[in-house]
């Protein structure tokens, strides 16, 4: 009976590791499944969302992990090769990621020094300033104008610790109340619940421009918490996949085919409303295309 339970146990633990084993080969597992899964969201314009509220998730980033889902079909030789979404949020992505769930997360991401503990980023997709949108009735014109008010985060998101660090600076007193997603956040804020949404400035002025009333909404653009690199991410310790991935993103960028890409999202009408983000690139993005880095903050 020893002997049955320690062979048991030895099994279990060899299956243990062989699960690890080929999480941490992520080609492998493509390749024996047939089918890459990228982890989406619903309502990230333009980086990562459904345009109906039905069907698979487009945008920017969506477009440039399509690159590498190429790039996966050259190198393992599958003419065919299924494309599977998960729909994640900023609390499940990591852990969703890391137990082989998903195989790519493609859209806001911020790319961290805290977060590269636990997961790999592709060189850097964009590159945005945490700030805030507000109704222009409202009378905030800055940060300073928040002080004792409510505003509206999204959990999990680097804005909420960048907020939180900026209150225990003593520069203003804030309540901020966590919104599910980054589409609950805007309404939260457009309804009246809050009086201001600490988010990218980019996906903000997405919002915006797709709201029934866009000219009823400002962007505090003199102000920022931080500026953020977006970064694709995947599994830790995967080196054959990481060659592929970073190698694909970074020809991306140098070739100039990023910005086409970037033009068709940004400053091009967009689904569902057609709307025009009107958001030519920033210093900071071009820097990124011309230097491609996986840098983290």
């Amino acid at each position: 009976m020893k002997h049955f339970f320690s062979l048991t146990i030895a099994m279990a633990a060899a299956l243990a590791c062989g699960h690890a084993a080929a999480q941490s080969d992520t080609l492998a597992k493509i390749k024996s499944s047939g089918a890459i899964t990228i982890g989406a969201r619903d309502s990230q314009i333009p980086f990562s969302y459904k345009p109906t509220g039905s069907g698979d998730p487009t945008g920017f980033t969506n477009d440039i992990c399509l690159k590498i889902v190429d790039a996966v079909k050259a190198q393992l030789a599958l003419p065919k090769l299924e494309v599977r979404y998960m729909i994640l949020t900023s609390t499940n992505r990591i852990p969703l990621l890391n137990n082989g769930s998903v195989d790519l997360d493609c859209a806001t991401t911020t790319n961290t020094v805290q977060r590269q503990q636990q997961v790999a980023f592709a060189p850097s997709h964009f590159v945005t300033s945490i700030t805030a949108a507000v109704k222009k009735n409202s009378g905030i014109h800055s940060f300073a104008d928040l002080n004792g008010k409510t505003v509206s985060t999204v959990a999990g998101s680097t804005g909420v610790q960048l907020l939180r660090a900026y209150k225990r600076s003593g520069n203003i007193e804030v309540q901020d109340l966590a919104a599910k997603d980054t589409a609950d956040g805007f309404l939260m804020m457009a309804s009246g619940r809050t009086a201001a949404y600490i988010l990218d400035d980019v996906q903000l002025a997405g919002f915006i421009a797709t709201a029934p009333n866009p000219e009823e909404f400002k962007i505090l653009t003199q102000e920022s918490l931080r500026q953020e690199p977006y970064g694709i991410m995947y599994r830790k310790d995967d080196p054959a996949f990481k060659a592929l991935v970073d190698k694909t993103v970074t020809e991306i960028m140098t070739s100039g085919a990023i910005n086409e890409i970037y033009a068709k999202w940004f400053l091009r009408p967009i689904p569902p409303s057609n709307a025009n983000l009107n958001f030519p690139m920033t210093d900071a993005v071009k820097e990124i295309y011309k230097n491609p880095n996986s840098n983290g903050v």
